[in-house]
């Protein structure tokens, strides 16, 4: 049995109807750039997740550096964010001129480790970056906490993390600005690179929306230089073709990372994920800590699973940020998890057979080496 990591085509069989309508009708309209079907798409996102502004930007990456950019944020400032992430949350950092201060992740949830938040605040420190990773919410009560405590912007990364709640509250919506990916993997996904940015803030909205569009809320009169961050028509119809499941495609992967949970809790060699209480984690990704790694996801992928590596190397580690001189001591947490973490198939369209397929494959790889 073949199980890829993410199946969108199965995806778009479920609806393709409603996928193809949307294309042939901004192609009809040659609605390509702007226009009303960028409008609905924010209108509708932004009233199904209970926000007052959507702006619609041409990626998830973009976003965040524009809500940085229009908070004010430039050289010889601070911005905290996660030691464990993809590069977009800390390049955006350096992007505004900024620098990026990286903190390690706490060992149940895989998330900023709050504890050391206050102790990396200093004079120079304008925000705080929490990413929301896999879907699992950070402890935003305390983050939040320290945050108004020193009168500092939180900007949350909600790349992975579409419609996942903290005690009820959505992701994005704490902050003074959430910052949202439609990169075509993520929950809620279009068909090349898109994203938006959410806040309930008319400035912020006003000034966001303006930098993206070259500085000018109408062609021509260009107030501030901008840059040329647009999501385009088609790319917001199919969003908008696919807004009316994204939670019942949330319920689905809610069920199969607990199938998964349940089917390898005996497993010693394998640590599921943990939820944490009174939150809805929305499983971007299911990732798990594993024992012989590299030995595992060969045998997976001889067996027809395909895994990833979410991610193989911390950001303080990178070549790229070589300058800050960080060392894995300043990341035990992270830098230790990185050569354990393994990614397992999940979308909402996987089967029970095919997670199934997986555990097995799992299991019997541990139980022939225990063999050996």
């Amino acid at each position: 049995m073949k199980v890829p990591f993410v199946d969108l085509y199965s995806q778009y069989q479920s609806i393709q109807s409603d996928i193809d309508e949307a294309i042939q009708t901004v192609i009809k309209e040659t609605a390509f750039i702007g226009g009303k079907y960028v409008e609905e798409f924010e209108q509708k996102f932004a009233s199904l997740y209970g926000v007052k502004h959507c702006i619609g930007v041409a990626n998830g990456t973009d976003s965040l550096y524009i809500i940085m950019k229009m908070l004010g944020i430039g050289p010889g400032d601070e911005v905290i964010t996660v030691a464990n992430s993809w590069i977009s949350s800390s390049e955006t950092i350096s992007q505004t001129g900024a620098k990026p201060v990286f903190i390690d992740i706490e060992p149940q949830y895989y998330t900023i480790d709050v504890s050391q938040l206050e102790a990396a605040i200093t004079a120079n420190t304008k925000a705080i970056i929490p990413v929301h990773l896999q879907g699992q919410m950070c402890d935003m009560d305390a983050i939040m906490s320290i945050a108004n405590k020193y009168n500092i912007p939180v900007i949350e990364d909600c790349a992975q993390s579409h419609f996942s709640e903290w005690h009820g509250s959505r992701a994005g919506t704490m902050g003074i600005a959430g910052s949202f990916s439609f990169y075509p993997g993520k929950n809620l996904g279009a068909y090349g690179d898109a994203g938006c940015i959410i806040t309930n803030s008319d400035e912020l909205a006003k000034k966001c929306k303006m930098f993206a569009r070259h500085g000018a809320l109408k062609k021509h009169q260009h107030e501030i230089e901008g840059i040329n961050s647009r999501l385009d028509g088609l790319q917001a119809a199919i969003l908008s073709a696919k807004l009316p499941h994204i939670l019942n495609w949330t319920d689905k992967r809610i069920v199969n990372a607990s199938l998964y949970t349940n089917l390898l809790k005996d497993n010693t060699n394998v640590i599921c994920p943990e939820v944490r209480a009174n939150t809805k984690h929305t499983f971007h990704l299911y990732v798990v800590r594993v024992k012989q790694r590299e030995a595992l996801t060969l045998y997976l992928k001889e067996n027809g699973v395909e895994t990833a590596i979410h991610y193989p190397e911390i950001l303080p580690l990178l070549p790229a940020y070589k300058y800050l001189n960080y060392s894995a001591a300043d990341f035990k947490i992270a830098a230790d998890y990185s050569s354990q973490i393994l990614s397992l198939p999940m979308f909402p369209e996987l089967t029970t057979d095919q997670i199934k397929h997986v555990v097995d494959t799992i299991n019997r790889f541990y139980d022939t080496a225990a063999q050996k």
